[in-house]
């Protein structure tokens, strides 16, 4: 399994094709719901884009070292938003689909805890992987060879503020 190291600009590249391959189908949702934190970046350029409201889902499954073990999921009680109410016609979005499985107990959570609202959600994620059992509605790239995908803001993880101000450009400020 290869892995793939992606920059910036390709990040943002990808996040812009997805909207333009949203568009192209002509859904007129009226909601988008992120899984953070892998979908927090695409989430939010897209409400950007659509001018749709956003709201966040916290959920977690990979743990352990460099993030590269897969777990039970872990969601949060709430789902984030700044509305009154869910949108029917929800966009649910992450960075990628590895298993599957998140994005599926997505829409469980959703359903489970909307049910009443919801009358449609998609999907869509940049990265779908073949060996995922969950095939997304909307997707980017699709990963033949299930490769390791490096983001460009996995540096971070790597990252603490104590190194941050060591970093001659904060010893000029």
């Amino acid at each position: 399994m290869p892995d793939l190291y992606v920059s910036w600009s390709e990040y943002h590249q990808k996040i812009e094709t997805l909207a333009a391959k949203i568009y192209q189908t002509h859904w007129d949702f009226n909601q988008i719901v992120c899984i953070a934190k892998g979908g927090l970046r695409v989430g939010d350029i897209l409400c950007r884009i659509y001018q749709q409201p956003l709201a966040i889902l916290s959920a977690s499954s990979y743990r352990g070292s460099e993030n590269r073990a897969r777990c039970s999921i872990k969601f949060a009680s709430h789902l984030t938003m700044t509305t009154d109410q869910l949108g029917s016609r929800v966009l649910l979005v992450d960075d990628l689909v590895d298993s599957g499985i998140s994005l599926q107990e997505s829409i469980n959570w959703l359903t489970q805890h909307y049910g009443e609202v919801i009358e449609e959600i998609r999907t869509g994620v940049l990265w779908y992987k073949s060996n995922s059992v969950f095939i997304p509605d909307y997707y980017v790239d699709y990963l033949p060879d299930n490769s390791w995908i490096h983001q460009p803001f996995e540096g971070y993880e790597q990252m603490n503020p104590a190194e941050l101000i060591q970093d001659p450009f904060f010893a000029m400020g």
